[in-house]
């Protein structure tokens, strides 16, 4: 069962994404929040497993409660509702780690397969959503893009094509089937990628395979 905290200023939104999560056998929301610091108490409290994390908020946001819940002994996946208006907290989010993000209007399978996916440590970022992500974020430039294919000199073939596929937004799974390979090989090639580029998340490294020019 996935352990799931839900944080929106607004009621409303908290009731809906309640009752939409709770629809499903695999996915219990442990607690509501209101604001950044709520959050905060909240996740270390109930220990939950992934939260949805509304950026914007009247009060401590969601920006501060991301950056604190990083700092957990087991920080909980964070997925960022969003609805791409505010590039510049969306982009400190990713900086504080956040592991993917989730358009406020997608539908209830595509919520459940979010936080699923988050829980599991494949966040899902749909090729959608990440092209519009990279066109805000990573519009590539001729000196930021010779930078970006220098610090890729440390990957192996194999793992240069893993990160092609994060940027384009596939899953684990997909990855595999791609190139082939089973799903705990691509999480290791994940993980060293990562490591390699002294990355913290699958979205970092999509921005980075755009800013190389590696992804169109």
């Amino acid at each position: 069962m996935i352990r799931l905290l839900v944080v929106d200023d607004e009621w409303m939104v908290r009731a809906m994404l309640r009752t939409i999560m709770d629809a499903y056998d695999d996915i219990e929301v442990v607690g509501e929040a209101g604001n950044g610091d709520e959050a905060v108490r909240q996740a270390y409290e109930l220990r939950p497993d992934v939260v949805l994390m509304d950026i914007r908020m009247p009060r401590a946001d969601g920006l501060g409660a991301t950056a604190a819940l990083s700092r957990f002994a087991a920080p909980p996946k964070v997925v960022v509702l969003t609805t791409f208006d505010l590039d510049e907290y969306v982009a400190t989010a990713l900086r504080h780690g956040a592991v993917g993000f989730l358009l406020k209007d997608a539908t209830a399978d595509q919520m459940a397969a979010a936080v699923r996916s988050a829980a599991a440590g494949d966040a899902m970022l749909s090729p959608q959503v990440t092209r519009k992500l990279l066109q805000r974020f990573a519009e590539p430039a001729n000196p930021r893009r010779q930078e970006a294919l220098k610090r890729l000199d440390v990957l192996t073939g194999k793992e240069r094509e893993v990160l092609v596929a994060l940027g384009e937004g596939l899953t684990n799974r997909d990855i595999g089937q791609r190139l082939y390979l089973s799903e705990a090989t691509v999480k290791s090639h994940i993980s060293r990628l990562l490591a390699k580029l002294q990355l913290t998340n699958r979205v970092q490294a999509a921005i980075l395979a755009y800013r190389a020019g590696l992804v169109r």
